[in-house]
This record gives C-alpha cells, sequence and structure tokens, in this order.
C-alpha cells in the first residue's frame, strides 16, 4: 500500500494513528509497574525445627540428609543451609531465571520426602514446610498499642487471627508473615523439685498430657442396622482437647488408693504465653510487632502497596482500644519516586527536541508533525510491550527517553523533503508530499531495519543480563517500528494538510542563525578537505583514538548495577557469642539513639534474635532498617544512604562491645539481602571446623587490606560458648536409669519440649514444657534437676549431675553450607572509587592465594554469581550488534564494502561515552553498555546519511573525493539537526538527581558523550573512509551492484537537505 493511498485518504491515516494511541492507552492500564522486570531467580525454602539440637546436629542430622536428595532438580543454580543453636534449619534453593517456580517446589517436595526417613523423628512431628519464597519485600506494617495490657504476645496472636490472612488473601500478596510471631502456647513451666519430692518425671507429664488432651471420637446412639425400630440417630459428644489454663491446671497426674491426687498445678505452673520469646521486633526503640509483606512474583508493586494501605485502613476500625498501626517501611515508594522522575525526564527530553526541531525547520507547522509523531510512537510502543509481557520499569522507561531522538528523525526526514518540493518545485502540498514520499519510503524503511538489526537480537540473550538488555532494547525497536510506520502513512498526509507553500521571509533571528550555520557548514567542508589530502596522518589519528577506546575499556572500572540511594538502608548488630538478649537490646537502644539524632533519618526498625544479613539467629544478633526522609528533603550530599553509611561506621566505632556494620539496601530486591558482594567459602573435604574458621578469618582479614574492599566479614565462628553434657552410661544403667530418660528430662527442663497440640480461638497451638526460669539460669543448675533410678522394685530421684558432667566448649554457631559442602558465608562491599568487579576480582586474588594451596574453594551466590556469569556477555552483544548492521547494510547496499564506510564510524561513539563516564567517575555497569549498544545504531544512522549520498553522487559520475565532500555538505544540517534532538533528548538523564539518578546518569552520560563524538569527530571522518574503501574496491563491481540496488532511490535525499541551505541562503 503506497504511501500516497494515505496522502489521498488523510482521515484513514489519522485512523490508524488514533488505534495506535488507542490501543497503547488501554494497555497502560494493564502493564505492571515495578523498579526492574521479572529478574530475580525463583527460590523454595525449606525449613525445620529439631528443639534442642546444636547447630552441628542439625546441619548434620536435618540438613545433610535432605541436600544429599537435591542435586539433579531442574534449573537448580545452588542451594545453601543455615542451621542454628536455637535447632532451627533454614534451607534455601535458587533456581535459574525463567525456571517454573511451581514445578520447582513439586521436585524439592518429592526430594525432601524421600529423605524423611533419615530425619529423626522430632524433626518430622514438629514439621518440615517447604514453600515459595518470594524476596521481595514490600511493605513494613509496625502494630503498636497504647495499652499496656497489649504486650507483643497480644498483639502477635492478634495480628495472626484477625490481619494476616486478610493481608494474604490480597491479589499481589505473595506472603506475609509476622516477625518472631509470639504465636500463643500453653507453657507448662516445671518445678523439678516438687516433681522429684513427688516422684514425677517430665516424660510421665508428657504422656499425662497428651492421653487426657486429644479428641475422641465416641460414635452415635441408634446408628444403623438395629434390631428395632429406633426414633433417633444421635451423636456422642466427649470433652476431649483442652482450651482454658484451668482445665490444664486440673489435669490428674496420679492419683492414690487414698483419694489424694496429685494435678499439673501441683507441680508446674500452666500459663497462656508465647511459643518462643528468641525473635521481638522494636520500632524507635520500643517493643512491637511486625508484619512482613511480600509481592507475588510479576505482580504490579504500586497497586499491591495499594491495596495493603486500603485493606489496613479498613481493619482498624475493628482494633481494640489503644492499638494502631503504621508503615515505617515501604520499597514502592523508591519505585514510584523513580519512575515518576523517569517519567518527568521523558516530558523534559519531547519537549527539548521539538524546540530542538523548530529550531532547525523554522516552522511550528512544518514542527508539529514530528511533535505528533513521537508521542504517537511511545504511546503505541506500550501495547507491544503489553503483548510481550514486559512491565513499566525503569529499562523500558529508559528506552522511551532514548526513543524520542530516535523517532523524531523519520517525521523529520519526509517533512524537510516535502518542504523542499514545495519551495524549490513550486508543487502543492500535496503534490510535493506524493513526490516526497516516492523518494524517501527507501531510506525511513532501512532507517528502520539498521536500527531493528542492532536492538533486536539483544532480546534472545538468556540469564539476568539477558533479560535487562531485552526490555531495554525491545522498547526502542517497537517504538522505531511504529514510527517508521508512522511515518509512511500519518507523516505525508499531515504534510499534505498542515504545511502551506512558501513561508514568509525569515525574521532577523533565523537569518542569524540560517547564516551563522552556514558559515559552520562551510568551515566543516573545508575541514573535510583538508582531512581528504592529509589521508595517511588521519589514519594515524583513527588507530591512535582505537587504542585509546582499548585503554579506556581496560581503565574504566566495571560493576554490574550503580549503588543507588533506594531511601534506606541495612545495619547489622552481633555481640560476641552467646551474649544474652538483653545485653543485645543495651547495644540497640544506643544505635537507636544515634540515628534518632540524625534529621535525614526517618525511623529505625528492629528485628531482634534475627540477622536478615548473615541469615543467622541468636539473642546475640539483630538486623537494623533505616528508613530516611523523602529525597526531596535530603538535598545535601552528607544525607544521602551512602555518606550516611559511611557516618555511621565511624559512630558505631564508639560501640566496642557488638560489631556493627551498615549495608545499602541490595541493587535488586531479592537477589542478596544486601548491597556489594557475597562469597561462598567452601571446604569440600567437610574437616575440622576450627580450621576452616581460622581460614575463613585469614582470608576476611587478607582481603580487608586489599584497595579494592571497603569491609568484608564472615558469620562463621567457632568460638560460640557451648556447655557439654557428658552422659555417664555405665553409671546411669547401673543406678537403673534409661539413657533416653536422661535426654528426654534436659529436654523437658532446658529445652522446649513440644508435647502436642490445643485449641483456641479457632486456631492450633502447641503445648510445651520447660523448668522455671531460676532452674534453666546457670550451667550449675543442671545440678537441681533431678531424675528417677530404679533397683528392683524401688525408685528414688537422684540429681541430674550424678550421671550427667558438664564442661564448657565452644563450636560453631551457624553451622552453613553451600551446595552441600560446609561453607562461610563472607559478605562485603567494594571501596571508593573501585567498583563491584574490581572487588570480586580481588577476591579471587585472595582465594588463589590464601583457599587454593590449603584445598578450600571460593564461589558466588546472589548477584555476585549473575554477575560472574554476566561477565562476558556484553562483548557477545556488541560485537552481534556490529554484525546484524553490517549484514543489513551489505543487503540493502548489494555491497560487501560500502557497510565498512558506516562500520569504522562507530569507534568514534564508543570513545565518546568511555570518556564520558572516565570524567564523571561512573563505572562500566549494565546501564553504560546498553547505552553502547544505542549508540551502535545511532553511530551507524549517521554515517549511512553521509555514505549513502556520496555513493549516490558517485554513481552520477562525480569522482570518489567531490562525491565524499558534496555528500558531507549537504547531509551536515540533518545530521547535526537530528543528533542535536538526541543529545538533547538524553541531556535531562545527565543532570538527574533524586531517586534513581545513579541508573539515570550512567545510562545518560554514556548515550550523550558517546552521541557528541559520534557527531562532532566522526562526521570529518567518513567521507575519508569512503574514498579509501572506494579505492580499495573498484568502482565497477561493488559500485555497478550499488547503482542498480539504489536507482529507485533519492536523489530527493540529496536534495531533501539541500533546501535547508537554501533556505539559509534566502
Amino acid at each position: 500500500m503506497s504511501s500516497h493511498f494515505f496522502i489521498d485518504r488523510p482521515i484513514f491515516a489519522s485512523v490508524l494513528s488514533i488505534i495506535i494511541v488507542v490501543v497503547g492507552l488501554v494497555s497502560l492500564q494493564k502493564l505492571p509497574v515495578a523498579q526492574f522486570p521479572q529478574i530475580t531467580p525463583p527460590m523454595i525454602q525449606i525449613e525445620a525445627d529439631y528443639p534442642g539440637a546444636s547447630a552441628e546436629v542439625v546441619a548434620e542430622s536435618v540438613a545433610r540428609p535432605i541436600e544429599v536428595q537435591l542435586p539433579g532438580i531442574d534449573n537448580l543454580l545452588y542451594y545453601d543451609s543455615t542451621s542454628t543453636n536455637d535447632g532451627h534449619m533454614t534451607m534455601r534453593l535458587t533456581f535459574e531465571i525463567g525456571a517454573d517456580i511451581d514445578i520447582a517446589q513439586v521436585q524439592t517436595q518429592n526430594r525432601q520426602r524421600l529423605a524423611e526417613p533419615q530425619l529423626p523423628d522430632e524433626v518430622v512431628r514438629q514439621g518440615i514446610t517447604v514453600k515459595k519464597t518470594s524476596p521481595d519485600l514490600l511493605i513494613v506494617i509496625a502494630l503498636s498499642s497504647t495499652d499496656p495490657k497489649h504486650d507483643t504476645v497480644f498483639l502477635s496472636n492478634y495480628a495472626l487471627l484477625r490481619i494476616l490472612d486478610n493481608v494474604k488473601r490480597l491479589p499481589g500478596v505473595g506472603d506475609a508473615i509476622i516477625f518472631g510471631g509470639q504465636n500463643y502456647s500453653m507453657r507448662l513451666v516445671l518445678d523439678p523439685v516438687r516433681m522429684a519430692q513427688l516422684n514425677v518425671t517430665p516424660s510421665e507429664i508428657a504422656s499425662v498430657v497428651r492421653e487426657q488432651n486429644r479428641d475422641f471420637p465416641s460414635g452415635r446412639i441408634g446408628r444403623e442396622p438395629t434390631s428395632t425400630r429406633t426414633e433417633l440417630t444421635i451423636p456422642v459428644i466427649t470433652h476431649g482437647r483442652m482450651s482454658e489454663v484451668k482445665e490444664f491446671e486440673d489435669m490428674i497426674v496420679r492419683a492414690y488408693p487414698d483419694g489424694s491426687m496429685v494435678r499439673l498445678s501441683d507441680v508446674a505452673r500452666v500459663e497462656l504465653g508465647a511459643q518462643s520469646y528468641d525473635l521481638q521486633g522494636r520500632w524507635n526503640g520500643n517493643p512491637n510487632t511486625f508484619l512482613l509483606t511480600f509481592l507475588a512474583p510479576g505482580a504490579n508493586a504500586l497497586d499491591t502497596a495499594r491495596r495493603i494501605k486500603a485493606e489496613m485502613e479498613n481493619l482498624t476500625k475493628s482494633f481494640p482500644a489503644g492499638v494502631s498501626y503504621d508503615i515505617p517501611y515501604n520499597t514502592t515508594t523508591f519505585v514510584e519516586v523513580s519512575i515518576k522522575e523517569v517519567i518527568k525526564t521523558l516530558g523534559e527530553a519531547l519537549i527539548l527536541v521539538i524546540l530542538v526541531v523548530f529550531l532547525f525547520l523554522q516552522s511550528w507547522r512544518a514542527t508539529l508533525i514530528p511533535a505528533l509523531a513521537a508521542p504517537i510512537s511511545l504511546i503505541g510502543t506500550l501495547a507491544g510491550m503489553d503483548m510481550l509481557g514486559f512491565s513499566i520499569n525503569t529499562l523500558t522507561l529508559f528506552g522511551m527517553v532514548l526513543a524520542i531522538g530516535i523517532v523524531v528523525d523519520d517525521a523529520i526526514v519526509v517533512v524537510e523533503n516535502v518542504e523542499r518540493h514545495m519551495s524549490k518545485g513550486g508543487l502543492s502540498p500535496r503534490d510535493a508530499a506524493k513526490k516526497a514520499m516516492e523518494e524517501v519510503s527507501g531510506p525511513v524503511i532501512a532507517i528502520v531495519l539498521v536500527l531493528g538489526a542492532v536492538f533486536v537480537p539483544v532480546g534472545f540473550l538468556g540469564g539476568i543480563t539477558g533479560e535487562l538488555y531485552k526490555q531495554f532494547a525491545i522498547t526502542i525497536a517497537l517504538s522505531v517500528a511504529i514510527s517508521g510506520f508512522v511515518a509512511l502513512t500519518l507523516s505525508p498526509a499531515l504534510c499534505a494538510l498542515v504545511l502551506k507553500p512558501g513561508h514568509e521571509s525569515p525574521n532577523r533571528f533565523w537569518q542569524i542563525f540560517n547564516r551563522s550555520f552556514e558559515w559552520i557548514e562551510n568551515r566543516y567542508v573545508g575541514a573535510v578537505g583538508g582531512i581528504l589530502k592529509r589521508s595517511l596522518l588521519t589514519l594515524i589519528i583513527f588507530f591512535i583514538l582505537i587504542m585509546v577506546v582499548i585503554g579506556l575499556f581496560r581503565t574504566i572500572p566495571g560493576s554490574f548495577l550503580p549503588e543507588e540511594d533506594q531511601g534506606y538502608f541495612i545495619t547489622v548488630v552481633q555481640l560476641p557469642d552467646g551474649a544474652s538478649l538483653a545485653r543485645t537490646i543495651e547495644v540497640l537502644e544506643k544505635i537507636e539513639h544515634y540515628y534518632k539524632s540524625i534529621p535525614a533519618v526517618h525511623s529505625t526498625d528492629t528485628l531482634t534474635g534475627q540477622n536478615f544479613v548473615f541469615g543467622t539467629r541468636g539473642t546475640n544478633q539483630a538486623t537494623m532498617f533505616v528508613p530516611l526522609n523523602h529525597w526531596d528533603e535530603r538535598s545535601n550530599p552528607n544525607e544521602k544512604a551512602q555518606s550516611l553509611i559511611e557516618a555511621a561506621f565511624q559512630e558505631f566505632a564508639k560501640i566496642p562491645e557488638a560489631l556493627i556494620l551498615a549495608f545499602n539496601a541490595p541493587t535488586i530486591s531479592g537477589l542478596g539481602s544486601t548491597g556489594g558482594f557475597t562469597a561462598q567459602l567452601q571446604d569440600p573435604s567437610g574437616g575440622d571446623f576450627a580450621q576452616f574458621a581460622a581460614v575463613a578469618q585469614d582470608f576476611v582479614a587478607k582481603a580487608t587490606e586489599h584497595p579494592a574492599i571497603a569491609v568484608a566479614s564472615t558469620n562463621f565462628r567457632v568460638s560460640v560458648p557451648r556447655l557439654h553434657a557428658q552422659v555417664d552410661r555405665e553409671r546411669a544403667k547401673a543406678l537403673g536409669v534409661p539413657i533416653s530418660e536422661v535426654f528426654d528430662t534436659m529436654q523437658a527442663y532446658f529445652g522446649n519440649l513440644y508435647v502436642n497440640d490445643f485449641i483456641k480461638f479457632g486456631r492450633i497451638y502447641r503445648v510445651q514444657t520447660e523448668a522455671l526460669p531460676e532452674y534453666r539460669s546457670n550451667p550449675d543448675d543442671i545440678s537441681k534437676i533431678y531424675i528417677r533410678a530404679r533397683s528392683g522394685e524401688t525408685q528414688t530421684m537422684i540429681p541430674l549431675d550424678s550421671v550427667v558432667t558438664t564442661t564448657f566448649s565452644s563450636g560453631p554457631d551457624p553451622v552453613t553450607h553451600f551446595n552441600g559442602y560446609n561453607s562461610a558465608l563472607v559478605l562485603g562491599s567494594a571501596a571508593p572509587g573501585y567498583s563491584s568487579g574490581q572487588a570480586l576480582e580481588a577476591l579471587q586474588q585472595v582465594a588463589d592465594e590464601i583457599l587454593t594451596p590449603r584445598g578450600y574453594t571460593i564461589d558466588w551466590s546472589g548477584i555476585s554469581l549473575q554477575e560472574r556469569k554476566a561477565g562476558g556477555q556484553s562483548v557477545y552483544v556488541f560485537a552481534f550488534a556490529l554484525l546484524m548492521v553490517f549484514l543489513v547494510l551489505a543487503a540493502l547496499y548489494e555491497s560487501w564494502s560500502i557497510p565498512f564506510a558506516v562500520i569504522l564510524a562507530i569507534p568514534f561513539g564508543i570513545l565518546g561515552a568511555l570518556l564520558a563516564i572516565w570524567a564523571r567517575g561512573l563505572t562500566n555497569d549494565i546501564y553504560f553498555q546498553i547505552g553502547l549498544v544505542t549508540l551502535i545504531g545511532l553511530a551507524a544512522k549517521n554515517a549511512i546519511l553521509i555514505v549513502e549520498f556520496a555513493n549516490q553522487r558517485r554513481m552520477a559520475g562525480l569522482s570518489l573525493t567531490d562525491a565524499a565532500l558534496e555528500a558531507a555538505r549537504l547531509r551536515f544540517r540533518p545530521i547535526i539537526m537530528t543528533s542535536m534532538a538526541f543529545i538533547l533528548g538524553v541531556l535531562p538523564l545527565v543532570i538527574a538527581t533524586g531517586a534513581g539518578a545513579a541508573s539515570r546518569n550512567s545510562i545518560g552520560t554514556g548515550v550523550f558523550g558517546g552521541m557528541l563524538a559520534a557527531t562532532f569527530l566522526a562526521i570529518f571522518f567518513v567521507p575519508l573512509f569512503f574514498i579509501i574503501i572506494g579505492k580499495i574496491k573498484p568502482k565497477h563491481s561493488d559500485a555497478n551492484n550499488t547503482d542498480k540496488h539504489l536507482s529507485h532511490k533519492p536523489e530527493s535525499i540529496e536534495e531533501a537537505h539541500k533546501t535547508t541551505s537554501e533556505k539559509d541562503q534566502a
């Protein structure tokens, strides 16, 4: 369907564009909004408890049997487990990006079932959970109360009963948990002395509770068949399972013949308390309950956050008096603000581009056409994004910002040609549009094909980098394709309708501008002539520039993604091993006091008892999230997250009683728990823990000395104090004490012996035992515990220390495994001025020096693994993009040699980009590499404008030199015009500040510098390349082919841009 069709039917052309806009706007309503596309690897988590067991026992008897079964699961990337001294085991399986999480969960459950026969009975009875984990923490809800009756146990259970399920049911919520959920528990607090006096053992208590606290189905009266006719069939109900403290207290432990009884209340204090007090939440220094919500994969973060807030507002109406909620931590704030910033940048870019177009076209009517074409192309792109399952995220929006400068080009080419035919040929707008479209349809399609050739192949890359590149590249390719379609349909129709023949004579400003531009153009052509005469010197300069490019690539540090100020950071606190919760809270109060004194800090949200960064638990650990005030309120550089982290480290040095580390938030939520690097030291031999710990400490010490590493630390220690209870088995047997009874007694008094369950408030809770606090506070208290000894018919209660001796020892906590081997997790960050890539190289060097000779290895997880995998991919991307540009040009020009004149212009763009980021001290990260791919297309496009034209003049009979000079003169104005439109379009990215500024600066700076060089350097060299290639390849062979192939191509393009020169002279 030719362009004449659309010029004759402008309404039809308009309808097509209106449909594109309508479909785009409808898609906009459906597109999810997120910071990044779905690039976090799917994760499955297995959790199990072995109450009272040490970290080593849990690792060997719980983690190891499951790990042995895991290899062979489809798409499994790696797995790691953490076993702690509170008997808890967490195992995380990380899968390849794009793996089906549901199949992964089913396969993991099957493997865990295979391991079950080898697991301790107590672990199986406690229950093993296998669930999908969403690593995207969305919102933290803090519940607090002004009523002293509402302690954290009440608030935790209120959240469990009235809030948790409502939040979990909301669309978009992947999971919701109560941090340190203090679920109700019927606590049987045993009095060991009283039990010894009454000759009662903990095992008897447990069996009595199990016997009396259960459901008894008792059948029905009158059930068929019956011998006589019955009137009723009714069920028999018994009162079995108990739910009140009083019922448990009245439970009969023993009855004597004289009618006296020992009840549970005689030997124990029964209370409705919390199942565990190990984990506690603190908000701004006060104890409270946190509800953590996680985003479901692929859900719209902003919509989900809004739903949660609306649901909480709704639930507030039924809150008990004094209870209130707050949202101290909301990750969507960063997403929302950074996306608003990019949209603002989009608007600024559009205005700047339209102003540049107006400056060169010097007519509002002519400017209106590109000004309409750009928004239509961008809105239409939304429909394509929706079909491909993309989201509105930082990358797709960057694609749109860069596309603005590109999509106006096609419309400019059309408008300029139509204007020339009107002013020079005296044609009516309609005839001029028809003639112009006969000439420019070819180049418009060529530009679309070349840019498509650069961007589309990038979409086929795999892994996390592939996913990041894809969203960006395909967005640009879509917008370029739609802009080409609009340039062939709507633009000519609008030209015929809107343009008027013969502009009035230009005013004084335009005259000065045109004269100045003509002067610059003449100087440019003169310079090109000079370069052509000194071709050898010019080529030497070109090769020097190539060397500079290679040198800069080696000098500029590489990294994965720039560190952003995400509006919060993380602090982890680690006291000496074995430190109590009370000591930990004292340190936390000091840190909270320091943070509260900083105006930029919004609040402190502390999770006591758990180290989220290292994935460990214990009374000596805590994690503090520190949300900051809005970016607009933190304009001072000292108030940025990175500066606050550095200042915090200096303050922490004044608190010697704990190791306190501050980390920036992870760049990509769900890839690791902090920014920086994640390394795993492995012991394949499974040798001595003490030796491994010493090597791990050596490694960390050596790594910290390296200038590229600011901080490195490991969670692996073997200095955790423990009380080693040694059972004298011979003595126990001689005294008639069953060995199992010794262990059961210790677990019942010092651990939490899980007896069975009771029902309250419609939920199932646990019944558990422990000793009174005064009998489990000191290591000597073991002598206050009694155990039953039998000798024939006589039974006596003897102190536990008569068969058990205790000694102090130390051991590991936690015990971590990575891919089945004993491991030590090392976390840290690069020093200022060094990139994450340099930090990983430094760690590898230290590993080669310290680990390898001793038989240990290093591996990577989280974002570091993805960065290592991504390392070589960018080279393939660039090589592939260059190859595709070459092949498309060879096909278009039916020549193998002419494309080289275009390809040789690309290094100038790369040089400019590298110089720009080097000057600003930025790194070679993924955003910069994405910008380089864009530059390949744009630098090629500028060169095409000169080469294609010079080729035509050559065919017309001019010498190589004359053809090159003529092309340089006539193409100078359109190249400068389209390039300036693009350069000013990305300027808002270069100077961006606020949320997400680091990524905008990274992509903007490279493209800005590259395009300046590709415009103002390359245009001097391209004519020379054309001549050199023309001399290498004889005119008749390639040129004849090209002549045939381009016979339909515009002499017009030549004249398309002559107009402007003539306008200048006017």
